[in-house]
């Protein structure tokens, strides 16, 4: 059974799944676009290395994974990327205005009235998705390549400019609760409250624990998981709404939301209860137990300012995908 190796580069992909390769392009009827099969093998191939990485796969379970995207949607990603004309010009003629759509029912959900904002938000993701040279002479580096078939395209684009959004509007609510648990429509505003008269010598610190474990675990979170909670507690868009851009019902997205929430909490509370060596001038930190983590938490949700939109922005780096379905 060959290994992963067969998916490290673009020649080796072809002499182990030509016939495969043959078969798919085949399926796709963008093929009039006079698109290279080699192009569309790249394409096939970014997306088997991002879902198999280096784990041992068999060619069936590659054979089965192919199979299962979004080909004719892959094709089309693939004929952009290589500047194909027609392609964009059917790419342009048949997303732009639903494109235009969702920007606007963003901007109307997040409180940010005008169309003709929400449809230079929208316009402006054509120059990211053609790209930009990487360097004098260079080639280009299409965001389409971040596009793994395993979505709708359709779907991948809304979730590319949610979080479009959330960079151009992120001056809004700050703050979570760990023991956020309410999955009512309207995501409640962050509250403020007075500094106790007296002070926990300890507060501080723990106040400082928290901070970085719970900065660890947004980092830990799947890309959709960190737009889930970027659109409900950033933005404060609802539930409803989050589920239309993400083309997915209501509950769905508050059980997602909740178990984000719960694997937040339990991740912070595992950090909290582990010993912290000295590292970087300071000192060693003791394993706190399960009253003093409770403590923490209790301090967490009185009085901690922690700005979740920053965070979110740097648990995600530029060469991260967008997520995909």
């Amino acid at each position: 059974m060959p290994d992963n190796s067969t998916l490290a580069s673009l020649d080796g992909f072809l002499a182990h799944h030509r016939e495969l390769i043959r078969r798919l392009f085949a399926e796709c009827e963008y093929g009039r676009w006079s698109l290279p099969e080699e192009a569309f093998a790249e394409g096939l191939r970014r997306s088997a290395l991002k879902r198999f990485g280096d784990a041992v796969a068999g060619p069936g379970e590659i054979q089965a994974y192919l199979q299962s995207l979004h080909l004719e949607d892959l094709a089309l990603a693939c004929a952009c990327i290589e500047g194909i004309e027609a392609a964009w010009e059917f790419f342009i003629d048949n997303f732009r205005e639903d494109l235009r759509r969702a920007a606007r029912a963003m901007f109307r959900a997040s409180g940010r009235a005008g169309d003709a904002r929400a449809d230079e938000m929208a316009d402006s993701l054509y120059a990211e998705l053609y790209g930009v040279r990487s360097g004098s002479g260079g080639s280009r580096k299409s965001l389409f390549e971040y596009f793994h078939g395993r979505s709708k395209l359709s779907t991948w684009l809304r979730a590319v400019l949610a979080q479009k959004q959330i960079d151009l509007f992120r001056g809004g609510a700050k703050t979570v609760s760990l023991d956020a648990g309410d999955d009512s429509e309207q995501p409640s505003k962050p509250v403020k409250r007075t500094q106790p008269e007296s002070l926990d010598p300890d507060r501080e610190a723990y106040l400082r624990r928290v901070d970085r474990a719970f900065t660890a675990a947004l980092a830990s979170l799947a890309p959709r998981e960190r737009l889930i909670l970027a659109c409900y507690y950033v933005d404060q868009i609802k539930l409803a709404e989050i589920g239309r851009m993400l083309h997915e019902h209501e509950s769905t997205v508050s059980r997602q939301l909740e178990r984000t929430r719960r694997a937040l909490r339990d991740s912070v509370a595992r950090a909290l209860q582990c010993a912290v060596p000295a590292s970087d001038g300071r000192p060693a930190e003791p394993a706190l137990d399960a009253a003093q983590v409770g403590l923490a938490f209790e301090y967490a949700v009185e009085d901690w300012p922690f700005d979740l939109s920053q965070a979110l922005a740097g648990a995600s780096s530029p060469a991260e995908d967008p997520p995909d379905r």
